[in-house]
């Protein structure tokens, strides 16, 4: 296996619009961020993938891009990211950008000129344009994917909102304009690209229409993920434009298979460095709908990990995460946000953090954010949200009470309340009205008090951080999964030559007693990290209530 900066670093993203606001308007922005760098060196994270920052509408927060060489003017200037590249290289910090390339924006350029047709018009085949729909694709957001346009008296596709155009990568004129557009942001020194989406941009040939599932929606996974040209289109875009820079690429994934994965990851393939994929954060939905308030087996979880750790064995590399800026928080989800709130966010953390893989932190995950309850469908922002809330409680028998209960749990809102920086007003994430809600639980949880204890669940993320970047074994170590049908316990084993680890993660709020597998007996331990002060060892171990422990041995 290759040994690679990006397979050694800890990500950190960044959701700018919520993330600090340094001029009172309510709304995070660059300088936010670049006044904060200080904070994220002393956590010891190594890249910051930043969500979009571009021109845009704001019809999906910024994922409907009007123009890629533009900021939109709530976050700064071009000026004033620059200054945030520069001083966070100055600090040893990388920068990723977020590449949304699926689709634009209705308002680009491209667009207005596509939808004005006519034979000589060079950006008429920009997008998917029909006389009539030829399908019965529904969009990722409700409704048609299919979109009727007054100017051009044609449809349109968009697998998500109607002002998200699919962009027709058929169309060689847009790769190449799309790898123009990379050129000139690697050229300006960022390191790398988050590809939203990105497994999507190739359609299968002739439209064909879906089938409609028992939940009344049509299934169009077969003709839009990893299309025909899709590995083509990716290896296309590595010769001209990654190929050229040492840089880091992740492509987000919707419903990828671990054979495609291996494909795409393939240190030999030529395409991308790693993927997000969605199963383990599909866990406990029904029917492929994530609306409701289930808990998760960990059984299944702890398989569909396991899945993924043997599936990109040497034949790729694994991204890791719990939260993202579309996932609610993990220990709202995963663990216990009351009783155990604390022991439960750095076992999730330790968890996650001791796997094979590059793991990713998202904004707030190292203070232990949970989830928000709002007080009405009013307060929420995401347009997700909104239409589930409308589809569900209009069309599928929800209750608004129910509802409710469902978007305080799987709501990507969750994710995106502002920033608890300290006990102020806002949590001090602006000196205005916050552009969405601030969690309430600000005063308690925040990072600003977190720095102060050394106990803090930030101290133990900055320890686990320490602990990757000195240790080959926690980074390219082997893994076995242990104990996969236990309810409680997730355990597994990692080991590269003579070092091994056993990491012992309780998912639960029961005391369990776990014993020590053979193949471990009889060797010297030494308690490398744990979320409780430290009790004796054996080999007949009483795991606390979301206790955590990593064990180390050496022959």
């Amino acid at each position: 296996m290759k040994k690679t900066w990006w397979k050694e670093s800890v990500i950190y993203q960044i959701y700018p619009r919520s993330f600090c606001d340094s001029n009172g308007d309510g709304i995070g922005d660059l300088n936010g961020i670049t006044s904060k760098l200080d904070y994220l060196k002393e956590l010891g994270i190594d890249v910051i993938w930043l969500s979009p920052v571009y021109a845009s509408p704001l019809d999906d927060n910024g994922y409907d891009i009007s123009d890629y060489q533009a900021i939109l003017g709530d976050f700064g200037t071009m000026e004033d990211f620059d200054r945030l590249l520069d001083e966070a290289h100055k600090r040893s910090i990388r920068i990723v950008m977020d590449l949304v390339v699926n689709h634009t924006s209705d308002e680009h350029a491209w667009f207005l000129e596509s939808r004005k047709g006519g034979e000589d018009n060079p950006y008429k085949d920009y997008y998917i344009w029909r006389e009539t729909p030829p399908n019965n694709w529904e969009a990722y957001f409700q409704g048609s994917a299919w979109e009727y346009d007054k100017v051009r008296k044609m449809y349109y596709l968009h697998l998500f909102s109607k002002k998200q155009p699919d962009l027709n990568w058929d169309c060689e004129a847009v790769r190449k304009d799309v790898y123009k557009m990379m050129n000139w942001w690697m050229e300006k020194g960022i390191d790398g690209f988050r590809m939203d989406v990105i497994n999507l941009i190739s359609k299968a040939e002739g439209l064909p229409d879906g089938e409609k599932t028992p939940l009344g929606y049509t299934e169009k996974r077969d003709f839009v993920v990893c299309g025909p040209h899709f590995h083509e289109y990716l290896q296309e875009m590595d010769h001209e434009v990654l190929s050229k820079y040492d840089l880091m690429t992740v492509g987000e994934c919707i419903d990828v298979s671990i054979e495609e994965a291996q494909k795409i990851t393939g240190e030999d393939r030529h395409e991308l460095n790693m993927v997000f994929t969605f199963d383990h954060m599909d866990v406990g939905n029904e029917g492929g709908c994530k609306w409701n308030t289930n808990r998760f087996a960990l059984s299944e979880l702890k398989a569909i990990l396991n899945c993924w750790q043997m599936g990109l064995k040497e034949k790729g590399w694994n991204s890791l995460y719990w939260d993202n800026h579309d996932q609610p928080r993990a220990v709202s989800r995963f663990g216990n946000d009351e009783m155990w709130w604390e022991e439960s966010a750095k076992m999730l953390a330790t968890c996650l953090h001791m796997m094979k893989g590059t793991p990713y932190v998202f904004q707030g995950e190292e203070i232990g954010m949970t989830n928000i309850r709002m007080d009405s469908i009013d307060d929420y922002r995401d347009i997700e949200t909104l239409n589930a809330y409308k589809v569900y409680t209009e069309q599928m028998g929800y209750t608004p009470e129910h509802m409710m209960d469902c978007l305080y749990a799987k709501s990507r809102d969750n994710a995106r309340t502002p920033m608890q920086w300290d006990a102020s007003a806002n949590a001090g994430f602006t000196t205005g009205t916050p552009w969405i809600r601030v969690n309430p639980n600000y005063t308690k949880i925040n990072a600003e008090s977190q720095l102060r204890d050394e106990a803090s669940i930030f101290n133990y993320y900055k320890e686990l951080i320490h602990l990757r970047h000195g240790s080959e074994l926690i980074v390219y170590g082997e893994f076995e999964l242990l104990c996969p049908e236990d309810e409680k316990i997730f355990a597994y084993r990692r080991y590269l030559g003579d070092e091994q680890l056993l990491v012992i993660c309780n998912f639960s709020a029961d005391e369990v007693q776990f014993t020590v597998p053979d193949i471990l007996k009889e060797k010297k331990a030494e308690l490398l990290i744990g979320n409780y002060a430290e009790a004796a060892y054996s080999e007949e171990l009483t795991v606390r209530p979301y206790e955590a422990k990593v064990y180390y041995y050496k022959k």
